[in-house]
């Protein structure tokens, strides 16, 4: 259903306020650098400090500029379910193709919890979701077991794996069928996430770097691991930098060393330290970037 480069991508401001005529823009260029969909409002488009009516217009604006053109995966992540509902059923009524749903984060429900929460989010909105299992952030990890378990609803589709673990590509193709959609949602390991049976990743580099993303993503979509390979080579230094402060702090510093929109982001994230902004900027030259 959803596959290849799909960019997490950042919302930019301009002076505190949304920059929608740069949301649009950044829309036309992913999707003319052949990114296969876009997750508007996730983590990477600093979901956790718009506001409501913030959210759901980021939402609206990429699916009306997108036009049908790739699909749009919404955030719709919460660990209020009550607040999750209203998300989701936003995200329907505007025509996003999917959600992506967080499992919930610092509240660390059960598993049991789990199943109840992408439960009541399944039957709120007749939307395709994408489970988001990042224990790093959220501090639960949803088992293969639940997921398989939650899979059994039609409209739970695949999962964003930020786990870091590989082995959980295959353990998740045993418990749910090679039909549940594996997409990485870690950079540095998305070729090998693909060799052991993903289909994609949902990429924070792929804000900067989206047609390197997009090629190497389809050369491991035709079995030319190689050509992965050598593109992964390219952009590993750029994967690393992006992460040595928080990713949306440096993709945007990226984007706006490539002229695409401001680094402006939103407290209690910060601009990024001069040492790393030097090693982004080596590492985009590294990548011919720049």
């Amino acid at each position: 259903m959803f596959k290849g480069s799909i960019p997490a991508l950042v919302t930019p401001f301009k002076n505190g306020e949304l920059d929608v005529d740069t949301l649009k823009r950044l829309v036309e260029w992913h999707i003319a650098e052949s990114s296969s969909g876009l997750v508007p409002v996730g983590t990477t488009g600093e979901s956790p400090t718009l506001s409501h009516a913030e959210h759901q217009k980021v939402i609206e604006i990429v699916v009306d500029t997108v036009a049908g053109r790739i699909p749009v995966i919404a955030g719709a992540g919460s660990n209020n379910t009550a607040e999750g509902l209203n998300l989701i059923r936003h995200a329907a009524k505007v025509g996003a193709d999917a959600a992506l749903v967080v499992t919930p984060y610092y509240n660390k429900p059960t598993q049991k919890g789990l199943i109840a929460h992408f439960t009541a989010m399944h039957d709120s909105a007749d939307l395709p979701i994408v489970i988001y299992n990042i224990p790093g952030r959220s501090v639960i990890d949803m088992t293969t077991a639940t997921m398989a378990e939650l899979a059994k609803l039609p409209r739970i589709v695949g999962v964003k794996d930020a786990t870091g673990d590989l082995s959980r590509v295959a353990k998740t193709r045993i418990a749910c069928g090679p039909e549940f959609c594996q997409l990485s949602g870690e950079d540095a390991t998305a070729l090998g996430f693909n060799a052991h049976g993903g289909v994609g990743c949902i990429s924070v580099t792929a804000n900067v770097a989206p047609k390197l993303c997009a090629e190497m993503q389809a050369a491991t979509q035709a079995g030319d691991y190689a050509t992965a390979l050598e593109i992964t080579d390219k952009l590993m230094p750029l994967h690393l930098a992006i992460f040595l402060e928080p990713g949306v702090c440096g993709a945007k510093y990226a984007m706006s060393l490539l002229g695409l929109c401001s680094d402006e982001v939103r407290l209690p994230l910060t601009p990024l330290s001069d040492e790393t902004k030097a090693a982004i900027k080596a590492a985009m030259e590294h990548a011919g970037l720049l």
